[in-house]
């Protein structure tokens, strides 16, 4: 497994996962999936609620959790979109209108915390864990040949090659990282020496890594093209299709979003 961070999505454990999990979540047809995650970004995206924010996520996390699928690695993946939401929540979350909770004043400038900016924040952070819980829920129990063959059929050419190769090739670019980052360690290197060396240290392991992979990129490409590689990837494999209770399931998703989102009023 990666041992970058805990907190990073480990793509080697979601493999394993997707192309080991025999549970009744595997056995659905991706495309069922895929749309029901096309609802969940727009759900999130239209609605303001964090009530229902909540209730969204005790769903996707329960079928995370029904799945058989990693929970203690899932609360340690939070950590990135955690920090991503607070990065935006503590600019918009200031001097929204509504009931004082927390003032701080200084000559010319204030800033006000209110009631609703907090909801926000709540509000975003509970989107963002569903999204991501869902999205993990959709990769850790589609295996990689109907992933592909999904990728190959909607996206165009050349977008579905530059999709394909990534994938390959990201597992690559993991590794050389980790080994990086050993050697970093191995001769003293630490993530909190101070905020100074720690930027230095990472310039230089970004450069590094880049300039590695180029090369790599280079040799890898005129060993495929000597193997006869003609710059296509075909993926072919046939993927399971969607089953007349998936169809139901569907229908019945959609319609209870638009009535939650447009008739259904809740006091936050």
């Amino acid at each position: 497994m990666s041992e970058l961070s805990p907190h990073i999505p480990d793509l080697d454990l979601i493999t394993f996962y997707s192309e080991k999990g025999t549970s009744f979540f595997s056995r659905i047809s991706p495309w069922t999936k895929a749309l029901i995650l096309l609802l969940i970004i727009i759900f999130v995206s239209i609605d303001k609620s964090l009530i229902l924010a909540v209730c969204l996520y005790l769903v996707v996390f329960s079928l995370y959790g029904l799945s058989g699928l990693p929970i203690k690695k899932l609360f340690q993946w939070y950590m990135m979109p955690f920090i991503f939401v607070l990065s935006l929540a503590l600019i918009l979350m200031w001097n929204e209108p509504g009931n004082p909770i927390f003032s701080l004043g200084i000559p010319y400038f204030s800033l006000t915390l209110t009631d609703n900016g907090l909801l926000l924040m709540l509000t975003l952070l509970f989107k963002s864990m569903a999204s991501m819980t869902y999205s993990l829920f959709f990769l850790m129990t589609t295996r990689y040949n109907y992933f592909s063959a999904m990728i190959y059929r909607v996206f165009p050419y050349p977008i579905d090659q530059v999709f394909l190769m990534s994938y390959r090739f990201i597992f690559t670019t993991l590794k050389m990282l980790e080994s990086m980052i050993k050697a970093l360690r191995s001769r003293g290197g630490g993530l909190l020496k101070s905020m100074r060396r720690q930027s230095k240290m990472f310039a230089e392991v970004f450069a590094l890594t880049m300039i590695r992979s180029y090369d790599r990129a280079e040799r890898i490409n005129k060993a495929m093209e000597a193997r006869g590689f003609n710059g296509r990837y075909v993926a072919a494999t046939g993927i399971p299709v969607i089953s007349m209770g998936e169809y139901f399931t569907m229908f019945v998703v959609t319609i209870l979003m638009i009535y939650l989102i447009y008739f259904v009023k809740l006091p936050f």
